[in-house]
């Protein structure tokens, strides 16, 4: 399988992921490495421009193509635009939450995920759900006290 994902439609959707932060693009690449560790599915992700002016890029890192769009243009854009050039749709899939998209995917014959239901996909794939958001994790602290008492049991 093939992946063509909106970037920033992800990590909107993905715990402890947050569009104000400003290394959330590669810690979504960071996630969609161990995503890719795990299925073997090849991935391109495609990210709106940032802020000024920037030439559309294509560059991989870690098994993943990694598109930035140009500035005047979208990340949706390039997707659209993508689909209609795809050669063997039933080896793609494009995970995007936007309807325009989405509707170019179908048209192309491309499988359409949204991105809420790929990021549960990554979830249980990966297994990342506690590790990616902090406040989901339990509270694994114990005291002194607590830690003496198990030393006696099993010390016996």
């Amino acid at each position: 399988m093939q992946w063509l994902i909106d970037g920033h439609n992800l990590i909107g959707q993905l715990p402890g992921l947050r569009l104000s932060d400003p290394n959330d693009e590669a810690k979504l690449l960071e996630r969609l490495r161990s995503y890719r560790a795990k299925t073997g599915h090849k991935i391109t992700v495609v990210f709106d421009p940032g802020g000024g002016y920037r030439p559309g890029s294509t560059r991989s890192q870690g098994g993943i193509t990694v598109k930035y769009a140009a500035s005047g243009q979208t990340a949706d854009q390039v997707i659209a635009r993508r689909v209609k050039k795809v050669k063997n749709p039933q080896a793609w899939g494009v995970v995007s939450s936007d309807h325009a998209v989405q509707r170019a995917a179908r048209n192309a014959g491309i499988r359409v995920v949204s991105s809420a239901e790929f990021a549960g996909q990554m979830r249980a794939r990966t297994g990342s759900s506690a590790e990616a958001d902090p406040g989901s994790k339990p509270d694994v602290s114990v005291s002194p006290d607590e830690v003496d008492e198990w030393l006696n049991l099993f010390n016996g």
